[in-house]
């Protein structure tokens, strides 16, 4: 098997355990302290984005990439000064960014945003900025050697911890106000990524093969060259980065005010900002650890090809992601629009939020294909064209958010549509950039067997729920329902050879079998 495949598989592997946890943490949350809660908890959430981005100045991908090429050469000395430089620059930027949040917290809270107990989660959230400058210099370091492992426990560590510590904190806070109550699960999180950064730094130290803080000083001043040429990478990654976490930020402003255009009240507001963005999303958003390991993976596997101009290798690799993103992006689709409902009320009590699921996950198949397009833009140094791409998508989402949520026919239900709009126009132009740079097939006749299999798997899994165990326990319908589903795609799959036996003998265990 591949460093590439063996990559992502572990990183898928980690990656949906920390989902299946952070969905764990979501219910937690949900259930202690409700969607008004959650919805402060998410309004005061993209700020932290928005800092943490300016923090890291896209480092995390230059890094990967250029330890990625580094490496191909044997060069430690290189590596040493990109740590260095990476360091001090993160360092320094997270000495600026945290006391800025804190003292900018009154000013958010009042002004920007229409519900003034955001002010609390801000500033709980706040010492998390320096904690993940660090750990993202050492994560970018681990994944340009394509080591996947360190980056996947550390996420689980993060979220085990975070969820045993949001259950005591929210328990103990709640009494004393939701808005307390957000602050104290923005504090576990705080200490989830404290304690996530203490396991990459002794990995780091017991891996690591030469001296990071021997001649650091000296290292700097040498590294002029390294750090342009990271920030070559790094600052339009940046940009990227930025345009989608300003638009992030600008998010619930826009949906706050345009709902109050709409006649709602601020307080109605922040619930249904809680049940698009902290119960449906994170549940559309469930897949995206495939794609995010593939992201991951793509940036140094894809460099490193790039690097020995094997154009081959770049399109195989390419093609391999993007299957794999629609297989699993597929599935996830039928199953979330066929049983948005019972899967809402399983996980947060009440059906309430559903009828965002039903809205948006035809459309999120392209969220799916994303991550990986703009990973492939970044390792191909067309980290612009990505940024770009960004910006038109987050014009374009805020406007639509702001034309429709304003309409009292619409309300909360144009911000899905908003968010749904730009995901597809964002990742259609991704796809045209790479086929600018890439020649390679569009097998069409696969898209529509792919169509085919969906549709007849979600014929499947609806009559089963709705007739044939029609007498039986929730749960069980329930998971009989995903089960019939999973199975029926998974044997179109194969006969419509979407899913081949080579695919299958790279996925450990199963080759055992089939074998």
């Amino acid at each position: 098997m591949t460093k590439f495949l063996r990559g992502t598989i572990i990183l898928m592997v980690a990656g949906l355990i920390t989902r299946l946890l952070g969905f764990i943490n979501r219910i937690v949350i949900a259930r202690m302290i409700g969607a008004e809660g959650v919805g402060l908890f998410m309004m005061s959430f993209p700020t932290l984005i928005l800092v943490i981005t300016l923090t890291q100045m896209g480092l995390p991908v230059a890094i990967s990439k250029a330890v990625a090429e580094a490496e191909a050469r044997g060069d430690r000395k290189k590596i040493k000064k990109i740590l260095a430089v990476s360091l001090a620059v993160t360092g320094a930027l997270s000495i600026i960014f945290t006391p800025a949040l804190i003292l900018l917290a009154p000013y958010l809270s009042n002004a920007l945003f229409t519900d003034q107990r955001t002010l609390y989660p801000l500033i709980a959230i706040s010492p998390i900025i320096p904690i993940v400058a660090v750990s993202s210099v050492i994560r970018g370091y681990f994944q340009g050697k394509q080591n996947m492992k360190p980056a996947a426990i550390s996420q689980v560590i993060e979220q085990v911890l975070r969820i045993a510590l949001i259950a005591f904190f929210a328990k103990k806070f709640v009494p004393l106000g939701i808005e307390y109550a957000a602050a104290a699960a923005m504090g576990a999180s705080v200490l989830g990524e404290l304690a996530s950064l203490a396991y990459l730094f002794m990995i780091f130290k017991v891996k690591k093969r030469f001296p990071v803080r021997k001649n650091f000083f000296k290292s700097l001043k040498s590294g002029r060259q390294t750090l342009n040429e990271l920030m070559e990478v790094a600052l339009p990654a940046t940009g990227s980065r930025m345009i989608g976490s300003l638009a992030w930020f600008f998010e619930p402003i826009v949906v706050s005010h345009s709902l109050l255009l709409a006649g709602v009240a601020a307080g109605v507001a922040t619930k249904q900002y809680g049940l698009l963005t902290g119960y449906a999303l994170p549940l559309l958003m469930l897949p995206s650890f495939v794609t995010y390991s593939l992201s991951t993976s793509l940036v140094p596997a894809i460099s490193e090809a790039n690097a020995y101009r094997n154009y081959k290798l770049v399109e195989h690799r390419l093609q391999q992601a993007l299957r794999f993103a629609l297989l699993t992006g597929g599935l996830a689709v039928v199953v979330l629009y066929v049983f948005a409902k019972p899967l809402m009320t399983l996980m947060y009590g009440s059906p309430s939020g559903y009828g965002f699921i039903k809205l948006m996950a035809p459309f999120f198949i392209f969220h799916y294909y994303q991550g990986p397009l703009q990973a492939i833009l970044q390792a191909l140094d067309l980290a612009r064209a990505a940024m770009i791409n960004s910006l038109i998508g987050a014009i374009f989402k805020i406007i639509v958010i702001f034309a429709f949520a304003s309409q009292s026919q619409f309300g909360i239900n144009g911000a899905a549509l908003g968010i749904a709009a730009g995901t597809v126009l964002v990742t259609m132009l991704h796809f045209a950039t790479v086929l600018k740079k890439i020649q390679f097939t569009i097998y069409l006749l696969e898209y529509g067997k792919f169509i085919i299999a969906t549709v007849l798997a979600g014929i499947a899994g609806t009559i089963c729920y709705k007739t044939i165990l029609i007498d039986q326990p929730e749960v069980i319908r329930l998971l009989t329902g995903i089960s019939i589903i999973t199975v029926t795609y998974l044997l179109l799959s194969i006969l419509f050879k979407l899913l081949t036996k080579n695919d299958l003998l790279r996925i450990p265990f199963i080759n055992r079998f089939i074998r």
